[in-house]
C-alpha cells in the first residue's frame, strides 16, 4: 500500500541498499549532466544504474524524488565556508565557491531542476527551502563573528548579508541568463561587504522578534 512506501531518501544506507542508492545517484548525475532535468527519466536512470525499474520507482517515486536526494547528497560537499577572522576574505571565498558550484556540469542542472520542480511539487519546495536555510545559516557564522569583532554594525542581520552575496548569481541564472564568471563573484562579495559595513543590513528595533 502507498502509505507503507518509504519516503524518497529515507531508506537506511547499509549493504545492498547503499550500493543501490550510490548507483542510482551516480546515474542521476550522469543523466543531468548529459540531458538536464527536463529529460530526467526513471527508466533511463534504472538502466544506467543496473537496477530494476520497480526498485527505482518504489524508493524514489519520480524524478523529483531522485533530485531531492541528489541535492541532499551534493549539499554535504558543495560550497566551502570560511571563517578566517576577515569578513572580506570570508565573503569573497563564499562568492567564489558559489561561482564554482553553479558552473559545475552536475550541480547547476540539479539546482535549476529543483527550483523548477519547487513551483509545483511540495517535496521539491521543502528541499529547496531546507537547502538554503541550512547553507545560509552555516555561512552566516562568519558574519556573526565579524559583528562580535566590531567589523560590522552590531544590529547587522547575518542572513541578509549572505543572501546579498548569492542574489547576483540567481538573477543571472533565472532572470537574465547571463554568464556567471569570477567577475560576478568579486562584485557580489564587494557589494555585500560595502553594504554591510554601511549599515544596509541592520535590523530596526521594530523588526526584532
Amino acid at each position: 500500500m502507498s502509505e507503507d512506501r518509504p519516503a524518497p531518501g529515507t531508506m537506511r544506507p547499509r549493504g545492498r541498499t547503499e550500493r543501490v542508492r550510490a548507483a542510482v545517484l551516480a546515474a542521476t548525475r550522469a543523466e543531468l549532466e548529459a540531458h538536464g532535468y527536463a529529460e530526467l527519466s526513471m527508466e533511463r536512470v534504472a538502466e544506467i544504474a543496473g537496477v530494476a525499474k520497480s526498485t527505482v520507482y518504489r524508493r524514489w517515486r519520480d524524478p523529483v524524488g531522485l533530485l531531492v536526494e541528489l541535492i541532499a547528497d551534493l549539499s554535504s560537499s558543495e560550497v566551502p565556508l570560511l571563517d578566517t577572522g576577515s569578513i572580506e576574505v570570508d565573503l569573497r571565498g563564499l562568492a567564489v565557491g558559489i561561482h564554482r558550484f553553479y558552473n559545475d556540469p552536475v550541480r547547476r542542472p540539479a539546482m535549476l531542476g529543483l527550483i523548477t520542480a519547487a513551483v509545483l511539487d511540495p517535496r521539491a519546495a521543502q528541499a529547496l527551502h531546507d537547502f538554503f536555510r541550512t547553507r545560509n545559516d552555516l555561512a552566516a557564522e562568519s558574519v556573526r563573528h565579524a559583528i562580535e569583532r566590531g567589523d560590522l554594525p552590531p544590529d547587522t542581520d547575518p542572513i541578509q548579508v549572505i543572501r546579498s552575496v548569492g542574489a547576483p548569481f540567481y538573477y543571472r541564472m533565472l532572470v537574465s541568463h547571463e554568464p556567471i564568471d569570477e567577475t560576478v563573484a568579486e562584485q557580489a562579495a564587494a557589494a555585500a561587504i560595502a553594504a554591510a559595513k554601511a549599515g544596509a543590513y541592520t535590523v530596526r528595533p521594530d523588526q526584532k522578534g
